[in-house]
């Protein structure tokens, strides 16, 4: 009679390590990817000053707020986009959505790992997912041999693909050289490429490529406030549509925009314009935290190695994806012979969040997590980050993990 759908698994987590939290248990909370910095004092400062704006805007956002974005991403990496292509929601996940939507039929091909949402969405658009594989021994990144192998599964003439980085869950990203591959690949099947920039901000080195730069026939950048900005419950979002994109297009998203959300809320489009007045304003506010993040995240993944655990050098966002397989057949023994499994007596034990791997593509056998390095303290005005002051969560949650998995 319903629609069956599941509930988004980290939302899921969320609720579930409050509960935890609620009961005074001693929890890690590495399960949902939250920024833990504060947006800057002047961008709260614009959204309290906007409470009055009660008006709606137009389905496609506030003008000075689409030209501010379209100047930002050109000024932080030469992403080029004009304004008018510039399309604002109440986060980038609805204009996901919505682009799936804009499709009656497609192909949509999802690389597995993936955000937990690409595939629940694709299936409520009614659309045909194509899974495409990684390994750990190919940084969980796509290839172009992938594209080609997968699409003799193909089963309409539409296509679809979702890619995501620096990624989740994974922290990974790609070179210049793979992008150009992936975009010739893309451009043989005439492709539409949902290019997932959301933590394109906080690379790790500050050298972000915009996909649509190698592939401007195609792609459609999706952004947002909720990671660089650490303003996720704000729900704003912006799709920058490339110059290649027929115009049809843009209608569709339109209209599908007037008859969901009508539009984002216009004083979070006024802090937003503040927000993206100039990237070299912001620039200091996104180092630093991309600087604490690489810091965190090198810490976790070299200690999870010392463990045997295989899992990559993030080079970006929040995240590690962690390959518990050397210890497949000792897990087994202890009756855990899944990730869910994995995931559930890990918390039992040692109060460690993680999320599992089948949220993210994965057969359940594949004894895959999720870590999001986020449990720890933004510094106040004028600290010094340190690990040892700001990040105890973080060491002892580690900590527990390692001594938990060396026992298994």
């Amino acid at each position: 009679m319903y629609r069956e759908v599941e509930e988004s698994q980290t939302l899921l987590i969320n609720t579930q390590t409050k509960e935890l939290t609620a009961q005074n248990r001693n929890v890690f909370q590495f399960g949902f990817g939250q920024s833990p910095f504060m947006p800057p004092v002047y961008v709260q400062d614009a959204l309290k000053s906007a409470v009055k704006h009660k008006e709606y805007s137009s389905v496609q956002g506030d003008v000075e707020l689409r030209k501010n974005i379209a100047s930002f991403h050109f000024e932080h990496n030469g992403l080029e986009v004009e304004s008018d292509n510039v399309i604002i929601a109440p986060g980038s996940k609805i204009l996901i959505f919505n682009i799936l939507l804009a499709f009656q039929k497609a192909d949509v091909f999802i690389p597995a790992p993936a955000w937990v949402s690409y595939g629940p969405q694709a299936k409520l658009a009614g659309h045909h997912i194509i899974k495409l594989p990684t390994s750990y021994e190919k940084r969980w990144r796509i290839t172009p041999e992938a594209i080609h192998d997968a699409t003799s599964d193909k089963h309409h003439k539409p296509s679809i693909l979702i890619l995501n980085y620096p990624g989740n869950p994974d922290g990974l990203t790609y070179t210049e050289d793979e992008l150009k591959g992936l975009a010739t690949a893309v451009g043989e099947y005439n492709m539409l490429v949902i290019s997932d920039e959301i933590y394109g901000l906080l690379d790790h080195n500050n050298t972000h490529l915009s996909f649509a730069n190698y592939y401007p026939e195609r792609t459609v950048t999706t952004t947002g406030l909720s990671k660089w900005c650490g303003a996720g419950g704000w729900r704003f979002g912006a799709a920058l549509i490339s110059k290649g994109v027929d115009s049809s297009f843009k209608q569709a998203l339109l209209g599908i925009g007037s008859e969901t959300y009508s539009c984002a809320p216009v004083p979070v489009q006024m802090a937003a314009r503040v927000a993206y007045r100039e990237y070299k304003e912001i620039q200091p506010y996104i180092n630093n935290q991309s600087q604490i993040l690489k810091e965190v995240g090198s810490y976790c993944s070299d200690q999870l190695r010392k463990s045997n655990i295989r899992v990559h050098p993030p080079q970006g966002a929040f995240y590690l994806f962690l390959d518990f397989s050397l210890f497949q057949e000792k897990l087994k023994s202890k009756g855990i012979g899944t990730s869910h499994e994995f995931c559930s007596k890990l918390l039992d034990e040692t109060g460690v969040v993680l999320l599992p791997s089948t949220a993210f593509g994965f057969e359940p056998s594949f004894l895959g997590a999720r870590l999001a390095y986020v449990d720890f303290d933004e510094p106040k005005k004028g600290e010094v980050f340190s690990l040892k002051e700001h990040c105890p969560k973080i060491i002892e949650g580690i900590e527990n993990l390692c001594q938990w998995i060396s026992r298994s």
